[in-house]
């Protein structure tokens, strides 16, 4: 198994969370959940192997194996009840109480769903339970598909067709390209720069970007048209930026976005 991504991660958070007091909790859920995805995707990996295998397009979520995961529900829960901010915790201690028949059908509601938990018809808390349990099986089935080239620039993923959670900007020459990351499989994909993802906005007057001093390399990528936003990480500013994790110590961002009446593509794990 390849840790370094994981690793990675990790490492991040926790930079991070001594650098901003203020997102040191949530960068410690964050740092206990992502411990657990690491092992989680271990334990898959090692029952499904490592070699990659050919999907259409769009097809990661035609494929659920409850009996490879199920066993991994209780011990999240626990987890969960343990780490997780007071509502969800307290949730998923009752969702301890449920059946395991229960639990299979609410992952595979959310699962068979396909908007990644943005219109899914789970219970918000049982969306986001689902949501947070299934992205290592989401990455470890991404990581091990063999895509052909994608055919223009979709503004969901290529893979499950969940929206993305985060942008990134990579050097690309003498300027940067952008791409957005999904929130489930964390599957990434090129995305034209002056579009909005959500609605297809390309007029530039309507596109807007705000910066904060404190926050060098993340930024918010505004539609005034559909009033919808995306955090976006500038790997040319800071080259050992880990998008998932930049984006959630961004907090301040995401409150000024509430302020001025603008709605998150997709929500991280911390529900913002």
């Amino acid at each position: 198994m390849n840790n370094a991504k994981w690793d990675a991660r990790i490492e991040r958070t926790r930079k991070l969370a001594a650098a901003y007091p203020f997102a040191s909790e949530g960068l410690r859920f964050y740092e206990r959940l992502t411990r657990f995805h690491k092992s989680s995707y271990g334990q898959i990996e090692a029952a499904c192997g490592a070699a990659k295998r050919a999907r259409p397009p769009a097809a990661l979520r035609r494929e659920f194996d409850a009996f490879l995961l199920l066993p991994q529900f209780p011990p999240f829960l626990s987890l969960i009840a343990e780490i997780a901010p007071a509502p969800l915790a307290q949730f998923a201690s009752e969702f301890r109480t449920r059946s395991a028949s229960y639990w299979q059908q609410t992952l595979l509601r959310f699962w068979e769903d396909g908007s990644g938990g943005a219109q899914t018809d789970c219970e918000p808390f049982e969306a986001a339970l689902s949501w947070l349990f299934l992205r290592p099986y989401a990455e470890y089935l991404a990581d091990h598909t063999d895509s052909k080239p994608l055919i223009g620039t979709p503004s969901t993923c290529p893979l499950c067709g969940s929206r993305p959670q985060v942008g990134a900007l990579r050097p690309e020459g003498d300027g940067a390209k952008r791409s957005l990351i999904c929130g489930l499989c964390a599957t990434e994909w090129d995305y034209r720069r002056i579009v909005c993802p959500a609605c297809g906005e390309e007029d530039v007057n309507k596109l807007a970007i705000y910066t904060a001093k404190e926050f060098n390399c993340v930024r918010i990528e505004a539609c005034d048209g559909c009033r919808t936003y995306l955090k976006t990480v500038d790997l040319t500013k800071d080259g050992h930026a880990v998008p998932f994790v930049d984006e959630l110590a961004a907090i301040p961002l995401d409150l000024w976005a509430a302020e001025h009446r603008y709605q998150k593509l997709q929500t991280n794990a911390l529900g913002l």
